[in-house]
């Protein structure tokens, strides 16, 4: 499609900054380079982006965005400083990117609009993360969503409602199942400068010393 005829669709105006990368661009250690970009309209099925760098028509592109999360797609058109990006999404996804897009218009048309959320959720950059229960034994996990007081996760595993466990170093208890996954509230709240970083912990620690820190604080917790 082109940038012209997406102007005259249904879409929302509206800027988020990000990030993207070009395969075909690399870095001085040949790993593919990210350069910063923000959107300036979107729709569930495409986006025009403001960026730095253009890719040529046909080419796979990966961005991250705060509002959004992670998306893949294609470029399709062109134009001065700005490229049509067509969004890879499933249907699901769709769906989740037009409620986005609605709450963001409405909050565009009147600011006092809040998220009815106790605490503002974060997409991570990179959502994969590793689950530890108390007794030793750990899952990867896909990380939704995130606050400082818990995340919502997704594996191939459902723990029942009031399991202990730990996502990345924050440990919690699940507190309801959700469509394709669990949420679970951290026994401290984090704080927001160190959010991610604790909670998106792929590596993983020597067994032992996993399931005694982990007991540890469990037991901390239930005594609390």
């Amino acid at each position: 499609m082109s940038v012209e005829k997406f102007l005259r669709q249904r879409a929302v105006n509206v800027v988020v900054g990000g990030q993207y990368t070009l395969s075909n661009w690399l870095d001085p250690e040949g790993k593919p380079r990210s350069f910063a970009c923000r959107t300036s309209r979107v729709s569930p099925f495409r986006m025009i982006v403001d960026a730095p760098v253009m890719g040529r028509l046909g080419d796979r592109i990966d961005t991250y965005f705060g509002d959004f999360g992670k998306l893949e797609g294609e470029i399709s058109d062109t134009v001065s400083g700005s490229f049509l990006l067509e969004l890879m999404l499933t249907r699901p996804q769709r769906q989740k990117m037009s409620d986005q897009l609605t709450w963001l218009e409405k909050k565009q048309k009147d600011p006092s609009i809040k998220d009815g959320r106790k605490q503002a959720r974060i997409v991570p950059a990179s959502p994969h993360s590793m689950l530890t229960f108390a007794d030793g034994t750990m899952k990867s996990c896909f990380v939704i969503d995130m606050s400082s007081s818990g995340a919502a996760v997704s594996a191939d595993v459902q723990p029942e409602i009031g399991t202990p466990l730990a996502v990345g170093a924050c440990v919690g208890r699940v507190v309801r199942h959700l469509a394709g996954g669990f949420a679970v509230k951290f026994v401290e709240e984090q704080g927001r400068e160190v959010l991610e970083r604790r909670v998106i912990r792929p590596m993983q620690a020597p067994r032992a010393l996993r399931a005694t820190t982990l007991e540890q604080r469990m037991d901390r917790m239930e005594e609390a």
